[in-house]
């Protein structure tokens, strides 16, 4: 079979080509009518950037800064709101140069503002680069070559695009997944954003209304930072990399970007939609350098060292196996941890070196906690992944050592302002069950339809504090994927009032009112070492998993008990077990996280 999709691959990418073929000649045509559609024109030359007191945080930090003593301010950006006004503020006060790097970029309102304030920032005079990954980047061939004529001072550059388009068909999609899967899993999965080499944004948000509290029935609780000073020229140096590497290409040399320049004979023409009111209060709220400053400011933090981990596009070039910046610097601070290790990742699946790594941790004489924030089935949007975690959940919690908390859906400290979706509060009190909502959808990154309605929650964040110490934020998911396939990047901040910061951040998620305990199952005498010794025989076969009876469940609190650790005494008269999936509504998407436990092992390094 290996020999015949070998044999004919070439033959496959032929006939999937033949329809949307577009020669180098034509292709340099549409970079010509490119260039020569871009203005050169800047409407403003003094005073163009709006005052900022964030922005001239980093003049500060580099003036404090020495060599040997390096100085830098840093904002926790925990709200999507907040994370959103940062920043399209920086934008509106940049004044040489933004440089943003991102996964996912979306045509929607978050998608609309920020790339209106870029353009905005290039017309007075500000050199703009934005670099997205070809799959989730703007996948729209007529916006591409509007971008691509648009202005000399503004840049767009697609990462490893597939058959060489803007925007994939289904047809396409599935010959990437037959005949070019190892192309189509190395992604980029870096977000970040520089302002001036001297202010950047790093962590785990995209550009899209979910990561921004814009999404009217899911959003993310996700995790940025806005750093000042010195580590931003590592960040540049790695921005450009991934700018001059030969995978990242021009809209104009993608097939369908240039079929549609060379129709028009340059950029499409477009017609001026109207902005929600949501984007006018955006834009309006982020000129306003003073108030902007007065609403992040307590939660910035005065540190010493930062140190930037970045992966580099030859990550891919040794293949899946190659190691790389990023992943090294987490085992080593996974490694170096003494007491405690408090981990958030969205998607609980360890790669093979994680749990050894681990394993060792918990064999010392004197074990760290570790104590791991995570979601649940109710809460996620990529059940397969959550599948995988909750295959090796007795693993974890037994030879692992972790003390693993699932974050609700509809978590009781919300962590979203509903007042900025439109109609949430009153279309919610209305809303029907949410199986109406998802129920059919056959997308591993759609939510699982659940028993009630709500603006549901789910984690999207990707940090760790070891021994309240180091706190590190990025877009590294801990997991094989991250590992071995995407390129990602992190920041360790060695600070310890940034890292109880961070932690009392996470400890905040894993509250009994926030997120469900996952423990062992309350022992019977006499099934209870049969029950785990099959579970532990069929969790260790390599693809199927055959017993049905798990190790461990969900609990929620008692009222009127205080929150204790698992395995601590008491802890089964202090907590009720709520079922392996609370919250789920049983369908056929609880039935397909089942079949996966039981079928899917295999697919661990790519999910």
């Amino acid at each position: 079979m290996t020999a015949l999709l070998r044999r004919g691959w070439p033959v496959a990418l032929l006939l999937l080509g033949a329809c949307s073929h577009v020669s180098r000649n034509e292709r340099l045509q549409a970079g010509d009518y490119a260039e020569s559609a871009r203005s050169t024109e800047v409407g403003c030359t003094t005073d163009c950037a709006v005052a900022s007191p964030l922005l001239n945080l980093g003049d500060a930090a580099f003036a404090e800064s020495t060599p040997t003593a390096p100085r830098h301010k840093v904002v926790l950006l925990d709200g999507g709101q907040d994370a959103l006004l940062a920043r399209v503020h920086l934008i509106r006060a940049a004044r040489r140069s933004i440089d943003l790097q991102t996964f996912h970029f979306e045509k929607d309102d978050a998608g609309r503002v920020v790339l209106d304030e870029l353009r905005a920032a290039a017309l007075r005079g500000v050199k703009v680069r934005l670099l997205m990954d070809q799959l989730n980047g703007l996948a729209d061939p007529e916006l591409q070559a509007r971008l691509a004529g648009f202005h000399r001072n503004f840049e767009l550059r697609l990462y490893n695009p597939v058959f060489d388009q803007a925007k994939m068909n289904p047809l396409e999609f599935a010959g990437a997944v037959v005949f070019r899967f190892r192309s189509l899993n190395q992604r980029m999965h870096n977000k970040m954003m520089l302002v001036d080499d001297r202010v950047a944004v790093i962590g785990g948000r995209n550009v899209q209304d979910e990561y921004f509290d814009w999404n009217d029935q899911y959003n993310y609780r996700d995790r940025d930072l806005m750093i000042a000073g010195p580590v931003t020229l590592s960040m540049k140096r790695n921005f450009d990399a991934f700018w001059n590497d030969r995978r990242a290409l021009p809209p104009s040399q993608l097939g369908d970007v240039a079929r549609v320049l060379i129709q028009n004979k340059g950029p499409p023409e477009s017609s001026a939609k109207p902005r929600s009111a949501r984007v006018e209060r955006m834009i309006a709220d982020a000129g306003d350098g003073g108030a902007v400053y007065g609403r992040l400011s307590p939660y910035l933090y005065a540190v010493g060292p930062i140190d930037f981990f970045g992966d580099v596009p030859g990550k891919h070039d040794d293949g899946p196996k190659s190691r790389v910046d990023a992943s090294e610097a987490l085992l080593g601070a996974l490694s170096a941890t003494r007491n405690q290790l408090l981990l958030q990742t969205p998607y609980l699946v360890m790669s093979r070196q994680a749990r050894q790594l681990f394993r060792r941790l918990h064999k010392r004489e004197a074990p760290p906690t570790v104590i791991v924030s995570t979601n649940s089935l109710a809460a996620t949007d990529a059940f397969p992944v959550y599948a995988m975690s909750h295959k090796y959940k007795r693993l974890y919690l037994r030879e692992l050592g972790f003390q693993i908390y699932e974050y609700k859906p509809f978590p009781a400290d919300m962590p979203i302002d509903l007042a900025a979706v439109p109609g949430a509060v009153e279309a919610l009190a209305a809303a029907p069950p949410i199986e109406e909502h998802w129920a059919g959808s056959g997308s591993s990154h759609r939510p699982v339809p659940l028993k009630r309605a709500g603006v549901r929650i789910g984690l999207h964040s990707k940090s760790m504090v070891v021994d309240e110490r180091i706190g590190i934020v990025g877009s590294h998911n801990f997991d094989p994927r991250s590992n071995d396939y995407n390129t990602e990047s992190l920041v360790m901040v060695h600070d310890e009032a940034f890292a109880k910061a961070l932690a009392d951040s996470i400890r905040r998620d894993i509250e009994p009112g926030n997120s469900w305990t996952i423990a062992p199952k309350e022992k019977l005498p006499v099934l209870s070492q049969l029950n785990y010794n099959l579970g532990k025989f069929s969790e260790k076969l390599p693809i199927f998993d055959v017993w049905p009876l798990p190790y461990a469940t969900s609990y929620e609190l008692k009222p009127g008990c205080q929150p204790i650790a698992p395995g601590a005494p008491g802890f089964y008269q202090c907590y009720e077990a709520v079922g392996d999936f609370p919250e789920v509504n049983l369908t056929l998407k609880s039935v397909y996280t089942r079949v996966l436990t039981v079928f899917g092992a295999g697919f661990i390094p790519i999910l």
